[in-house]
Formats: structure tokens, C-alpha cells, sequence
């Protein structure tokens, strides 16, 4: 169904090809997961398969790609609508209406399909994707998870035989992700739809995977083959994978079941053992919210929301989609006013706050970070964070570098894949080193080695003793990097405590370590490596 045959991509401008030499055939009625670091070609392979590489972008391709027997030399995006579906890594990009409802359908207006055919597809794609209580809500209301299940319906209602989706679980709560990720591997297994799919958090796709592309950087030829093959021979893997290393286990678990089949032996192992964790931080409060209310006309987003950030703690915000997160962090900045309650940064109100004096109390990195930038060139952006916060010059740039080394200063950076978008945006506002630190889905593109380098950072800042409150989706990172958690749901906290005691047992958050050594307090590979005093 998809062929690329020795392809290569070279960008105007560029000084190496953004895919080199990559020849791959996806047969009809396969799930496809591309894989690798960040900036080592996946959405720009993702981009050849519906002719985007090079019709929309420019630069030059070699070699051939052909879809359903269409080459795309010769048939532009348009020619390829009706047999290919995109899903990008920023939803709100590809919407053109105003309603849910009319986005699941304006691809099929489009296309000219029956209107009984298409209301009939609409209505399948909202029960699919659960949908339907969202169906006549306005897409700018929708949270940036909602926003990404509606962005798949609206190109799984047009019926495409290939479906090509970048980062499609990134801002979905784990509960969503599980649905979006069954109804493809239904779509694929009973409807024989090929699916080609970028991801970096693969404890949550793999399982799901017939066969796995790993690119990687300097030029080195991908590795391609069955998911168990590939992952063994990856640098980074999911922790079960990191977790069977441990044990010695052959084969090398691929889901949570069948580790808990091997792990008998390594639970018997660590059953007098507990995991050693520093203690959190106790110390004054930073930023504090008291009985907040927050409302989008007649939608209440925060419903006398109240909890308070201590110096040394990094605390971590969980809940589904639309639960209310994103509106938390931007009542801590003073860009959302409540309707009621109070919002407290440094004992100040942070409305009250602008310029230099909220960046030096605060520092938001927002769920769409290119919101942020505004220079033409990445060292324009990191000397224009060494000025704004009164630091010396190079400050951003070693930052930037610890979390992806080697980007070109001369880069634009709206031409930067999600995750370096994302990790230039980290380091313009961590320079600032305010005592208080928002992040919104901050892994959102980082493949897993520039989340390790995250989280030590983050490990530092606490160190040092700033608050860090993030909202994620990602129960890996709160294993890894949270002291404390809290759940909130309908906009209402519902959970706030350790975060052992919030997530171990928890169906929907806890981490793939939990759920393979519970009932025990274990959380991440590392803390079991250490335990054992063995490395991971």
C-alpha cells in the first residue's frame, strides 16, 4: 500500500537530508509505528506518504514514493485526499469550521459524498471516538486533547484507506489514548486500513504495532522490523522493556501482561525492599490558589479549586481531557481572570503583574509552545532570553543544548520539529529561573532521551528550591519527576497527596512499573535498579 523506494529529503538551505536513503513497503492492513529522536526525519517521512514532502514544503526528494499505486511526483496532496488521511502534531492547525460537528463533516463535503452517507459516517465517528457529547461544542472551547480526538474523526469520516498520524496520543489523557489506539487497531485488523504512525510514547503504541521503523540520527540506516527485534537493539525503550533487561527475562516484554507473567521472581526478590526517595520539599509557599472559580461563558472549568505550591516540590496536575488543567496554569500566570477566588504568586497577584516583573515571579511554557516565538533565527530567540531575564549571554543555548544538542543557531524556529520547538521554548523560560515553573504537557514531541534530560534539569530547579507545577498526560514523567499529585475532574481536586499514594493502583495513571510490581510502592525502573544495585 505505501512504498518508498531508497528516498531521500534535503530542505532548501539544509547541510544534511532530513531522511536519507530509506526504502520501506507497508502492505495493506498494517499499523506502522515510526520511531526516534527528535529531529531524525519522522514527520518529514510522515509528510512524503500524502505528497506534503516535497509539494508543500519544498526542497527535494529523491528517489520514489507511491501510495495505493500512486506516485507522488505526479499527484499532489489534492490527488491523494481521497486515499490518504493526515492527522498533524497541531490539531488546531488542520480545522477549518467552528463546530465539532461540522468538522467531522467538512472533509466529506469536500469530497462530494452523499449527504445520507455522510451523516451516517459523522455519527459512527462520534460514537468511535466518543465524540458525541462534544458534538455541539465550539472547537476554540475544546481542551488540546479534545481538540486531537476531533482532528482524527474528522479524517477517519472521509474513509481513507491509509491514515498517516503524528503524535496522535500526545495531549490525551490515558483513558482517551486507549480508545483512539483500540479503534485504530480495529479499523486496521477488521477494515484492513494501513496506519502509519510517529509516536515517542511507546509504552502506549507498541502493543499495537505490527512492525517498527527506527530512525536514527548521523546518517546511520534505520532499523526496521517486528516491534520485540527493533526495541531490543534501541538505546531507549519503554520501561517493561527497561524492566525485562533488568530481570534477564527472554523474551522482552512488550505489554504490561506479559511482563506480569515474568515477574514473579523479581517481585519475590524486592518484597522486603522499598524505594529509596528524597523526601519532598517543605519549604514556604511559593504560589497558592483558594476556592477558584474559573468560566468560558456558560462553561465552568475550575469549581473552587484550591491548593498551594511549596518551595523544592514538583507537583504534578492529572485528570481527563477538559478536566480543567490548562485553566489552572493560566489563572497561575494572570492570563485567565477568575470568577471567583483568589490566585497568589510571591504573595502577589499575578493579573496585577506584566513584563519583567511576571517573568521574574513565573514562567508558563504552554501547550502550544510556538505561541512563544518570535524571532527569525534560534539565536535571536536564546539572546533575546538571556536579555529579558539579566543573564549572561549563553545561558539559553547551554540549556537549549542540554535537552537537544546540535540544532543549527541559524535555523528558523517555526521550522523546528514539535519536540525542538518544544525544548527551545523549556530553555527560554527556564533562563529566567523563576521561583515558579508551569509546564503543560512538557513531553509533548520529546523522544525519551530528551525527557531523561528534562527531568534532571527539572531535579536541579527543585534543588534549588523553585515549585514546579505540570500538567500532564504523561504517567511516566510523573513517576519519574513528581513529589506530589494531584487529579482534578470536572474541575474539582478529587485526589492531592504523595505521589505513590495517588497513582499505585490507579487504572488510569499509574505507571507501567506499578502495574507490573504491584501491589508494591515501585514506580520506575531506576528505583528498582538501585534496589537491586544493579544499573538499568
Amino acid at each position: 500500500m505505501i512504498d518508498l523506494d531508497r528516498v531521500t529529503v534535503t530542505y532548501d538551505g539544509a547541510s544534511e537530508p532530513s531522511l536519507t536513503d530509506l526504502t520501506l513497503h507497508v502492505p495493506e492492513g498494517e499499523l506502522c509505528l515510526v520511531v526516534g529522536p527528535t529531529g531524525t526525519g519522522k514527520t518529514t517521512l510522515l509528510r512524503t506518504v500524502n505528497g506534503l514532502v516535497p509539494h508543500a514544503t519544498g526542497g527535494t526528494l529523491r528517489g520514489r514514493v507511491t501510495v495505493g499505486g500512486r506516485d507522488t511526483r505526479t499527484h499532489p496532496p489534492r490527488d491523494l485526499a481521497d486515499l490518504v488521511g493526515v492527522v498533524g502534531q497541531d490539531p488546531l492547525a488542520g480545522m477549518v469550521t467552528d463546530v465539532v460537528e461540522e468538522e467531522l463533516a467538512y472533509g466529506m463535503e469536500s469530497l462530494a459524498i452523499a449527504p445520507d452517507v455522510m451523516r451516517r459516517r459523522v455519527e459512527e465517528t462520534l460514537d468511535l471516538l466518543g465524540l458525541v457529547h462534544l458534538r455541539h461544542r465550539p472547537i476554540r472551547s475544546l481542551s488540546g486533547g479534545e481538540r486531537q480526538r476531533v482532528a482524527i474523526g474528522a479524517v477517519l469520516a472521509v474513509g481513507p484507506r491509509v491514515l498517516v498520524l503524528d503524535e496522535p496520543t500526545s495531549a490525551l489523557d490515558p483513558p482517551a489514548a486507549e480508545e483512539v489506539l483500540a479503534a485504530l487497531h480495529r479499523l486496521v485488523h477488521d477494515l484492513g486500513m494501513t496506519v502509519l504512525l510517529a509516536e515517542h510514547r511507546l509504552e502506549r503504541v507498541v502493543q499495537f504495532a505490527d512492525r517498527v521503523v527506527l530512525l536514527r540520527p548521523g546518517g546511520h540506516p534505520p532499523l526496521i522490523g517486528d516491534p520485540a527485534t527493533v526495541l531490543a537493539a534501541a538505546p531507549v525503550a519503554p520501561p517493561v522493556v527497561e524492566l525485562g533487561r533488568i530481570g534477564g527475562w527472554s523474551p522482552l516484554p512488550l505489554t504490561v501482561r506479559q511482563a506480569r507473567r515474568q515477574a514473579g521472581p523479581l517481585r519475590e526478590q524486592l518484597a522486603d525492599l522499598r524505594p529509596h526517595r528524597d523526601p519532598a520539599g517543605a519549604g514556604p509557599t511559593l504560589a497558592a490558589a483558594r476556592d477558584l472559580v474559573v468560566r468560558y461563558g456558560p462553561t465552568v472549568a475550575l469549581r473552587g479549586t484550591s491548593l498551594e505550591l511549596r518551595a523544592g516540590e514538583t507537583v504534578a496536575l492529572m485528570g481527563r481531557n477538559g478536566a480543567g488543567k490548562s485553566s489552572l496554569l493560566s489563572a497561575f500566570t494572570g492570563t485567565v481572570r477568575p470568577a471567583a477566588g483568589q490566585v497568589t504568586v510571591g504573595g502577589l497577584d499575578p493579573a496585577e503583574l506584566s513584563g519583567p516583573a511576571l517573568i521574574s515571579q513565573v514562567g508558563l511554557v504552554p501547550q502550544q509552545p510556538a505561541d512563544l516565538l518570535y524571532a527569525p533565527t534560534i539565536a535571536e530567540e536564546c539572546a533575546a532570553a538571556d536579555d529579558d531575564a539579566g543573564v549572561p549571554g549563553g545561558s539559553c543555548r547551554r540549556l537549549l543544548d542540554r535537552l537537544v544538542p546540535g540544532l543549527d543557531d541559524d535555523h528558523h524556529p517555526r521550522d523546528l520539529s514539535e519536540g525542538q520547538r518544544l525544548a527551545l521554548v523549556l530553555a527560554i523560560v527556564l533562563t529566567a529561573a523563576p521561583p515558579v515553573l508551569l509546564l503543560d504537557e512538557p513531553t509533548r514531541g520529546l523522544d525519551l532521551g530528551a525527557k531523561v534530560r528534562l527531568v534532571e534539569i527539572l531535579d536541579e530547579l527543585t534543588a534549588d528550591g523553585r515549585a514546579i507545577l505540570l500538567a500532564t498526560h504523561d504517567v511516566e514523567l510523573v513517576a519519574e519527576v513528581a513529589t506530589r499529585t494531584i487529579v482534578l475532574a470536572d474541575g474539582e481536586v478529587v485526589a492531592d497527596g504523595p505521589t505513590e499514594e495517588v497513582v499505585v493502583g490507579s487504572p488510569a495513571f499509574a505507571p507501567q512499573v506499578s502495574k507490573v510490581l504491584g501491589p508494591g510502592p515501585w514506580l520506575t525502573v531506576s528505583e528498582v535498579a538501585d534496589a537491586l544495585d544493579v544499573l538499568p
